[in-house]
């Protein structure tokens, strides 16, 4: 079965190249150029990812993100024309997957694409009280359960696969992304908090994430 991918974007011609690259790796794409239609066609169809372009008639990419991390947790990856927009983005919490920057390849998105759907489909029991269910971008401590975005669960993983090892930022950065980017520490630092809040719901108030200082971070379970 293949996956679906809705890619919003409002220059038709790259929209319907991306398209038929994606219909070559056996993907069923759809497009919508208008940002006010993405909602609506997105709760009914329920694509297996979203490529999203930032500037679109209508609402924009930003503001589509957000409305769709209200109710799911669908892959997402945002495309820009701005550099500097797309440094920005990685310091808010839009829930997106992944940024790409234009122009780029369409064998590039493809690959980024399958990426970010190859880090959500996976499962791993970390111990009787710790799961991680990658499908879902969901975590379970001690019959617990709390959703993560992408990055979150990316930023996670290391962490859980070796409880009690310390991790530097460099070694976390190099998890949740897999080009070369540079990010700064503040945007791993911001990351590391937003999830502890998220384990902490999950944990009865335990703090499972510890900063080591001068080191990194490494998750701790009793």
């Amino acid at each position: 079965m293949s996956n679906s991918i809705l890619i919003v974007e409002d220059e038709i011609k790259l929209a319907n190249l991306l398209a038929d690259y994606f219909k070559l790796t056996e993907y069923t794409p759809h497009i919508i150029d208008n940002g006010d239609e993405v909602i609506t066609w997105v709760k009914n169809h329920r694509p297996n990812v979203i490529l999203l372009d930032i500037m679109l008639p209508g609402k924009d990419g930003i503001t589509l993100c957000q409305e769709i991390r209200q109710f799911s947790n669908v892959p997402i990856l945002m495309v820009s024309a701005k550099v500097d927009e797309l440094d920005r983005l990685l310091g808010l919490d839009l829930g997106a997957d992944d940024y790409i920057c234009k122009p780029f390849s369409p064998r590039e998105v493809v690959a980024r694409v399958k990426a970010v759907l190859r880090r959500t489909q996976a499962l791993d029991m970390i111990g009787p009280d710790f799961l991680l269910d990658e499908g879902h971008l969901m975590v379970t401590f001690k019959r617990h359960a709390v959703v993560l975005t992408s990055v979150e669960f990316q930023l996670l993983k290391p962490l859980a696969n070796k409880p009690g090892r310390i991790f530097t930022r460099e070694q976390l950065m190099q998890n949740m992304y897999s080009d070369d980017r540079i990010v700064n520490n503040r945007t791993i630092d911001s990351h590391i908090k937003k999830l502890r809040k998220k384990l902490i719901i999950i944990s009865e108030g335990e703090d499972l994430i510890q900063s080591v200082y001068g080191a990194g971070y490494r998750l701790v379970l009793t």
